[in-house]
């Protein structure tokens, strides 16, 4: 399917440039086709679109309307490309997904089967790590999409946030600090608090939660990942800092509630990651739209 009309193309690109020579070298035609495209439109629509001066080319009054105008139509275009292509062309093939422990393991499997129920021929290819390990894997293209809890500092990522994650503190039902109708910081000091390693999200998020609250715990238990410290939990070894995802079933069993304190729930972000600038399949693109429509749904599982 041909683009949108080549004048229109060579306006936007020495809109972007400011200059006909630049926007020439990008669109690989010669400087005076540049201006022939330029003359064209401006005496199809009767009026100057640039004024022309040493340092290059600036929009008119008449330009800046046009630009605003042709950016919807190529929008406008785009889209119907693309609905066009989705209805001839089903999204198919490998999709090399990276998840993050809190997201893959209690929120991604009813991602993936609303996205098979609609796109069966995606083959999904899953990896869990945390959240640091994700980033490496998308930052490397080793995976196509990471979804993570917390923050990522690569440069070379595209983050977007796509909803907020509640985290509370739990603790096994029988839990003496259950007794108590509010919980203090000082009464968090001296419990056994059960922690996730260097590089998690999670890790993270209780990391900021003991600086914001002033909490020394006098003894901490590091594990590699949330299942362990679910059990530890059930087990009575300690207390935990969790994403409400993570201990949803153990909460409507019965099996752990929420300790009450005040300035709970701590929320983070749940978010996307992508390398900048790499080509995105059509089967990483639904993806990508299945989970925002996921969290748009009100967590509809």
């Amino acid at each position: 399917m041909s683009t949108i009309e080549q004048k229109f193309i060579v306006f936007l690109a020495v809109a972007a440039e400011k200059n006909f020579s630049r926007a020439a070298s990008k669109l690989f035609i010669s400087q005076p086709a540049i201006s022939q495209y330029i003359q064209a439109l401006e005496a199809e629509l009767g009026t100057i679109l640039f004024e022309r001066g040493r340092k290059g080319v600036v929009l008119t009054k008449a330009g800046e309307i046009v630009l605003k105008h042709v950016k919807e139509l190529k929008s406008v275009y785009e889209s119907m490309a693309r609905e066009v292509e989705e209805n001839i062309h089903e999204p198919k093939g490998t999709l090399k997904i990276g998840a993050s422990y809190t997201f893959g393991e209690y929120v991604l499997p009813y991602v993936i089967a609303k996205l098979l129920k609609r796109y069966p021929l995606i083959q999904p290819s899953i990896v869990i790590g945390n959240t640091k390990e994700i980033g490496e894997g998308v930052a490397n293209r080793k995976l196509d999409i990471g979804l993570i809890e917390g923050e990522t500092h690569h440069s070379s990522l595209h983050i977007q946030h796509v909803a907020k994650d509640e985290m509370y503190i739990v603790a096994h039902k029988k839990h003496p600090l259950l007794l108590r109708s509010i919980i203090e910081r000082e009464d968090l000091q001296d419990v056994t608090w059960l922690i996730r390693e260097q590089g998690s999200g999670t890790r993270e998020a209780i990391e900021r939660f003991f600086l914001l609250y002033e909490i020394k715990p006098s003894k901490t238990l590091e594990f590699g990942s949330t299942q362990i410290i679910k059990e530890s939990v059930e087990a009575g070894i300690g207390i935990s800092l969790l994403s409400a995802w993570a201990v949803r079933k153990e909460l409507q069993h019965g099996v752990f509630q929420y300790l009450k304190m005040e300035g709970m729930p701590l929320r983070r972000n749940f978010s996307m990651i992508k390398a900048r600038s790499q080509f995105e399949t059509k089967a990483c693109e639904v993806f990508r739209n299945t989970i925002i429509a996921f969290f748009q749904d009100d967590h509809n599982i």
